[in-house]
Formats: C-alpha cells, structure tokens, sequence
C-alpha cells in the first residue's frame, strides 16, 4: 500500500481502538445489568479471507476475479440476551475484474485495491448461533486499475483514454457467519455498490452489419462481490441455547 493507504488504514485502527475504550466503559456500566454467563459487551477479532469480484457494467459476466481480503473488526451487543450486535471493521480488500476469452474480450489481472470500512448489525439465532447481519461499507480507493488488457476488435472494446475510477465507493452489505469451534467463524459476505465506481464507460462495437460499421454506447461501473473469510472473536463461547426435548407421556 502507498502513503495514503497506510495512513487510511491506521485511522481506521485508531477508531477501533477508541470504539474498544468506549465498549469498556459501556460494559461496566451494564455488568450489574447482566446474567452471569452471558458474554461480553464487546468482543475483537481479525479477519483473513478472499474475494470473488466482478463488475457489473463492463459487459463482462462472473465473478472470476479472485483477491485477498484481511483486517480486524469490533462487535459490540446492543441486547442483553446477546442477540443483537453491530459490528465495525477495517479491511484491505482486492477487487475487480477477470476474462480470459476473446468473447467479447479479454481483461486480464484488472484490479483494484480497496480500504473498506463496513458497519453491519446482526441478529444471532440463540439455538443455532447462526448470524445475519446487513449494513453498509464504505471503501477509499488506494490503488487504480492495474494490469493486461487485451481486447479483441472483432467484438467490442472499451475506452482506454481513461481508466481512472472513483475514489469512493458505497456499497450494501450481507452477512452471514457460523460458529466452527469456539471464537472460530466461518464468514461469507455478498456486497454491491449503491454508486458507480465509474461513471460513463464507453464500448464501440465493430460490425459491418451496422450503418457505419460501428456502434457505441456507455455504462456506469459498479463494484460486486463475494468474499469467504475466517474470524476469530476474542473470548467468545460457545452461547447456543439447548433446544427443548418433548418427553413423551
């Protein structure tokens, strides 16, 4: 990461560590208020994972660009029963675009380097310990696009005057963990930008067919992703609550 995104990234550390300092006075307060046994107010854990990305706009279909994804988070209860939570995190994740064929044309290793910073609030089914959780990221740009592009002019190609995008991205998220042992989660995350990552793309399309030969036409850029990531939540345990058994007269 350059300058800019380490600075980023380190502000975003900062106000989780200012979010773990309010939590601690927060839980305190509400000890008194609490079972015992019933977990903590607020709970950290770091994050390692990869993404599936694709672009919704660039006339490509799939999510075929793998990343990596890592960062820490922060989940704090708003519930005494443990059930509700919201959840803060800062993340470094790779997303992006892959194509491999000439149909309509090939886009290779094109990526971009995002800091993501999502808040989500879940729900945790006390039987199961199944959470669902949905919210908004939002990302800073720290690297643009990057990579081979190879177009096949028998189709259609993009501009490539420009291939700067947007430094701001805004997404919605959906989240969905599962316990695996202890504070070990398993996590799959769906998000897809609510603004265009690119305003205006423009694609010719060559056909000899068509009055002219060519035909051209625009389309806004959105991000969409898929990631699977593992998480381990610092003093959780396993809370599932023992479902009832019928005793049979």
């Amino acid at each position: 990461m350059n300058l800019k995104s380490r600075k980023l990234f380190t502000l975003s550390l900062l106000l989780l560590a200012l979010l773990t300092m309010d939590a601690t006075d927060v839980q305190a307060q509400r000890r008194h208020r609490r079972h015992h046994g019933r977990g903590q107010v607020f709970r950290a854990y770091p994050i390692l994972g990869a993404t599936a990305s694709q672009m919704r706009g660039d006339e490509l279909r799939g999510f075929k660009r793998w990343g990596f994804t890592a960062g820490v988070g922060s989940i704090v209860a708003l519930s005494d029963d443990d059930m509700w939570h919201i959840s803060l995190e800062a993340d470094f994740a790779q997303r992006g675009a892959y194509n491999k064929t000439n149909d309509p044309y090939a886009l290779l290793e094109f990526q971009l380097n995002y800091v993501d910073i999502p808040v989500a609030v879940h729900f945790t089914d006390p039987y199961g310990g199944i959470t669902l959780g949905v919210g908004l990221n939002y990302s800073r740009l720290v690297q643009q696009p990057h990579g081979e592009m190879v177009f096949s002019p028998t189709y259609f190609v993009p501009d490539t005057s420009d291939m700067s995008f947007l430094k701001n991205d805004l997404a919605a998220v959906i989240d969905l963990r599962f316990p695996v042992w202890r504070g070990l989660t398993l996590n799959f995350r769906y998000q897809h930008s609510i603004i265009p990552v690119k305003r205006d793309w423009y694609f010719t399309e060559y056909n000899t067919a068509l009055p002219g030969g060519s035909d051209t036409w625009c389309n806004d850029i959105y991000n969409s992703s898929v990631s699977v990531r593992l998480l381990y939540v610092f003093g959780e345990s396993d809370s599932r609550k023992p479902h009832r058994k019928k005793h049979r007269r």
